[in-house]
């Protein structure tokens, strides 16, 4: 038990800081852009970001790397950001992949059942641009083609650290005009 217990104190905490907002990743609209994240989540909250996870059709390389997200190195609820099972409980919605057309009920949905203010962030190239599947008879491409987007992460799949960036541009970009 000593030994474990002086291996964690030499170790020290195994998790990174938690990333700046990239700014280039925000989608053109009508929100100001919005200075870098300083502190963490619950200091520009005052309370927990709750997300709810939409897969709309893709191939789970994103939710492998947003399931990345809930282990000790990134440790996302340190930052004070928690998955819920309900949109009803959800401040951001986070979408993977092309919306299929026979999903694209089903995100409209879970778009109105979040309470305003509510954000979106599509993940991945599909979810940003449709990726290798664009829009056909099938899919309706990208997520900006049925919900508006506040951030699109690029990346097939994204790292972890990267999606967590792109969660924080959402937030940040939020809050600041609400600041003013």
């Amino acid at each position: 038990m000593l030994r474990m217990l002086r291996q964690i104190a030499i170790t020290g905490l195994p998790s990174e800081p938690a990333p700046y907002p990239n700014e280039q990743w925000r989608v053109a609209n009508e929100r100001t852009e919005a200075e870098k994240i300083h502190g963490d989540i619950l200091a520009l909250l005052g309370r927990a970001l709750t997300i709810r996870h939409v897969d709309a059709g893709s191939c789970n390389g994103c939710e492998l790397e947003i399931h990345a997200l809930t282990n000790p190195y990134y440790n996302i609820e340190g930052l004070g950001i928690r998955f819920v099972a309900s949109p009803r409980h959800a401040d951001l919605l986070l979408v993977t992949g092309p919306v299929a057309r026979n999903m694209e009920v089903a995100v409209r949905r879970a778009y109105d059942a979040t309470p305003a203010p509510k954000l979106v962030v599509a993940v991945g190239d599909c979810g940003g641009t449709g990726g290798i599947f664009g829009e056909s008879y099938a899919s309706c491409g990208r997520v900006g083609n049925v919900l508006p987007v506040d951030v699109a992460v690029p990346g097939c799949p994204p790292a972890p650290i990267d999606i967590l960036r792109g969660i924080l541009t959402a937030v940040t970009a939020a809050i600041e005009p609400a600041q003013r």
